[in-house]
């Protein structure tokens, strides 16, 4: 049986850095190889709206999420600096505590750093002056920063909101869904836009 990958996503999520990661995952990188099937997250199932327009039905709210998956996937959008978001802590909290891949792009990984799960890993985000102004006092990490397209440690991984192929192609290793040699053929071929047999 697959195992579940959890995309939290939140009302304006950027739309573009979930493309290639869900498909990869959902479809695999090549077709009948896929070890995995991708299931949403939010607030509550009432429908998400991405920046794009696109209107998507959650799978689970917070309250019926399951506790058995694979990894949680955070995607970016301005929905991470309000309020409500808080309700999400607990549940990265569990992911983190239970070893859980844990990845966040974009605003989502200012989202870790507001809440502390950065401050003792190497991560990115979208520039370090960017996660001083919005992170706020609970980031205390800045010496584990690193000025990179993204950047996994422990079971956390982080990344620019410029780069969804990388940020893909970090959790595609990190869950080992498919060979590395596939996988780095896969980020070649859609990076460079040629067909690589």
């Amino acid at each position: 049986m697959k195992k579940e990958v959890l995309f939290a996503l939140l009302p304006d999520f950027a739309d573009w850095e979930i493309a290639y990661i869900a498909a990869f995952l959902n479809f695999g990188l090549e077709p009948g190889r896929a070890k995995y099937t991708v299931k949403t997250l939010s607030l509550s199932k009432e429908p998400v709206v991405s920046i794009g327009g696109l209107k998507v039905l959650p799978d689970y709210s917070l309250e019926d999420a399951p506790s058995d998956y694979a990894g949680l996937i955070l995607i970016g959008g301005m929905s991470w600096f309000t309020p409500e978001t808080v309700k999400i802590v607990p549940f990265v909290q569990t992911a983190i505590d239970d070893n859980k891949i844990v990845a966040g792009i974009c605003n989502a990984s200012v989202f870790l750093a507001m809440h502390g799960f950065l401050n003792e890993v190497k991560h990115t985000s979208n520039g370090l002056e960017y996660l001083r102004q919005f992170a706020g006092t609970n980031y205390t990490g800045t010496a584990n920063y690193l000025d990179k397209q993204v950047v996994s440690d422990h079971s956390i991984i982080t990344a620019s909101g410029l780069n969804p192929l990388e940020f893909s192609k970090a959790i595609l290793a990190a869950l080992e869904a498919d060979t590395p040699e596939m996988i780095e053929k896969n980020y070649q071929r859609y990076k460079t836009g040629i067909w690589i047999p």
